[in-house]
């Protein structure tokens, strides 16, 4: 496994840390771990792909309504084009 050092954590940070260690009978090792991976879960929603997910579809009807308006004129074939 990799090691990683932090430096210069904040004095109330630390006691924090310590003491949430203490309270659950775990080292600062672990509990550090288990901080980050919670976070982590926490956070994989506000990745990319589930960003995108929760932004389909999820427009008012009036702000479809006028997107659509605005795109209306794009969506207009021009038969003299295709000849």
């Amino acid at each position: 496994m990799t090691q990683v050092t932090i430096r210069g954590i904040d004095p109330d940070i630390e006691t924090e840390i310590r003491r949430i260690a203490r309270e659950n009978g775990k080292s600062i090792n672990q509990a550090i771990k288990e901080m980050l991976h919670k976070q982590f879960e926490t956070n994989a929603s506000n990745r990319p792909a589930a960003s995108l997910k929760q932004l389909a579809g999820g427009w008012s009807k009036e702000e479809a309504e006028i997107f659509e308006r605005s795109i209306a004129m794009c969506e207009q074939i021009d038969e003299d084009m295709w000849q």
